[in-house]
């Protein structure tokens, strides 16, 4: 867009900011997630003008989360827009975690004057935000001239996508926002990103050597993580694992690329299937510390790996690969697929035995915890009933995170499309919920459902009224135990002030939403959690759950206890 000057005439003039929207608009952009303020508040401005769609947040991390979570289910950037200083330090958290997760994201934010930051003279908002970034992202860039914007623009994207996903901070200076340049200059430096995200095939030799050792195992296992779900290669998974039946092992966020309910899914016996495997093939999963590293009492020492993996130094990060297979896991698994004309893997009958025995097994200890009733309502019981009511809305996007309420949702929630689950991922950071469902809610159009412990949510709560503002379909539903793991935890000097962990379990999170227009409903029985969710389900509109539970349930940091110190001394 051009500066129209007091004739009515449009000019041939323009300035950074107009270029800087024109650029993001010519390469896609259709959506921008943040907060406005000085310097960037007319860039919003000026992007819903010419169709971009701005959200505006309560808190800049949330912002963050939604782009970062965009940029997962599209593999397109998502963009998260700040102010300087305090704004960008904000949504540096998010920009982060959409980096060790993989999600692909661009952090913009405006920034100072260079010659006063760079003297430390005390600039308004003063800070060298660029330099700051760089170790938390995959890449940082300062575009300082307009000229300049197309260039900053295209290795912004093109960073976040390539190779491993991840975030790209971009620093917009005031001065070059503001500066006016001839518009017939600026477009012959215009050009649009192209094919920012480039297949890497894998060779055939890695490939035959997957193959051939997989040919050679008795008790093969797959192992699915959420870098198989970003790839969107779901189809070519499902027919690899079901021509060579094969039993698989979803990590949380690849659950639904094969249904919860597949007959090849060896979740209700992950701890055996680890343990007696003899090849195990990492498809898009680090072994990082959700998988152990590969080593310890949950690993078959004696076992061989293959890795799916786009990033070449992920291979033997924490244990020997025997069969890297470097390469993008579309790549790879249409290479794997074909070369299974040559390759007859099966897993042995015995092995399955084993499966179903330990499934069958494991299958009914989870029965009657689900089906067990108590007054209060415990983990179990009422996640029970959630899954109950959307096991009849299979296209809802879920949105989970907590310590146990993330943990026993992970078991319990059934998945049955890919890329529908959407949790805290590798960090097990706390305080994406809400972020995390304005940006799925946006991105899809489908409606999304949000099960977050009562800690948990004290970290994004006030989203809802964004959900609001927005008139999101987003069904929240705060599970409230009153603690941190558990809420009857005691006071150790015997005062008045609650334990650590001990938050209100009288609070009712409910009235939140009341305050912003939404639906709100206080329950305390499986059956009232049904009816609930199934009417905010129904109404499509913003709706607030507080479920009530037990707080004398709960397990100390989850399932990760063993992480959290051991302190058995006294003063």
């Amino acid at each position: 867009m051009a500066i129209t000057q007091n004739t009515g005439q449009e000019s041939n003039l323009t300035d950074g900011m107009h270029v800087v929207v024109d650029a993001l608009k010519r390469n896609g952009i259709d959506t921008i997630y943040g907060i406005v303020g000085i310097p960037v508040t007319d860039l919003a401005r000026h992007a819903q003008e010419v169709g971009i769609r701005y959200i505006g947040f309560r808190h800049e991390q949330q912002a963050g989360n939604a782009a970062a979570i965009s940029g997962y289910l599209t593999k397109k950037p998502g963009i998260c827009l700040t102010v300087s200083a305090p704004g960008f330090l904000n949504g540096l958290l998010a920009l982060c975690n959409a980096t060790v997760n993989g999600f692909p994201m661009i952090q913009i934010s405006g920034s100072s004057n260079r010659n006063i930051i760079d003297l430390q003279q005390g600039d308004y908002e003063g800070l060298d935000q660029m330099n700051i970034a760089k170790p938390f992202c995959k890449a940082a860039y300062r575009i300082n001239r307009p000229e300049d914007v197309a260039v900053g623009i295209a290795r912004a994207i093109r960073a976040a996508v390539s190779g491993r996903p991840g975030g790209v901070y971009l620093d917009l200076t005031t001065a070059m926002l503001e500066t006016i340049v001839d518009k017939g200059e600026i477009e012959k430096n215009f050009f649009v990103t192209k094919v920012p995200a480039a297949g890497a095939a894998p060779s055939p030799e890695s490939v035959e050597e997957a193959l051939t050792l997989l040919a050679g195992a008795k008790r093969p296992l797959m192992i699915l993580g959420k870098g198989a779900a970003y790839a969107q290669a779901d189809g070519d998974i499902r027919a690899f694992i079901e021509k060579t039946g094969i039993p698989f092992l979803p990590m949380s966020m690849a659950k639904g690329i094969l249904p919860d309910d597949h007959p090849q899914s060896a979740a209700a016996a992950r701890s055996l299937v680890m343990e007696n495997a003899d090849v195990v093939m990492l498809v898009g999963a680090r072994l990082n510390w959700m998988l152990n590293h590969g080593r310890g009492k949950h690993w078959n020492p004696a076992g061989k790996l293959i890795q799916l993996e786009i990033d070449p130094v992920e291979i033997d990060s924490n244990r020997k690969i025997d069969a890297p297979v470097v390469g993008d896991i579309c790549s790879s698994m249409k290479m794997l697929l074909a070369g299974l004309a040559k390759h007859a893997v099966k897993a042995a009958p015995d092995w399955w035995t084993m499966i179903e025995a330990d499934k069958k097994k494991n299958d009914a200890k989870m029965a009657e915890k689900l089906n067990k009733l108590t007054s209060p309502m415990n983990y179990f019981n009422a996640l029970n009933a959630v899954n109950e009511v959307l096991k009849n809305h299979q296209d809802i996007y879920l949105v989970n995170e907590g310590a146990n309420t993330l943990d026993d949702a992970r078991n319990v929630i059934e998945i049955f499309k890919p890329r529908h689950r959407l949790d805290c991922g590798t960090w097990g950071v706390m305080g994406v919920g809400l972020g995390f469902a304005v940006g799925a809610a946006q991105t899809t159009g489908r409606q999304v459902v949000t099960i977050q412990g009562d800690s948990a949510f004290g970290f994004d709560g006030m989203e809802a009224e964004t959900i609001c503002r927005y008139k999101l379909p987003v069904t929240i539903m705060v599970f409230n135990n009153g603690g941190i793991y558990k809420g009857d935890s005691p006071n150790l000097s015997g005062g008045s002030d609650p334990s650590p962990t001990t938050l209100d379990p009288n609070a009712h999170y409910d009235k939140i939403i009341e305050a912003f227009g939404g639906d709100s409903y206080f329950v305390r029985t499986p059956d009232e959690l049904k009816k609930a969710l199934e009417a905010g389900l129904s109404s499509k509109r913003p709706t607030l759950i507080n479920v009530v539970i037990d707080p004398s349930v709960g397990t100390e940091s989850g399932h990760i206890g063993n992480l959290n110190p051991k302190v058995t001394g006294t003063h």
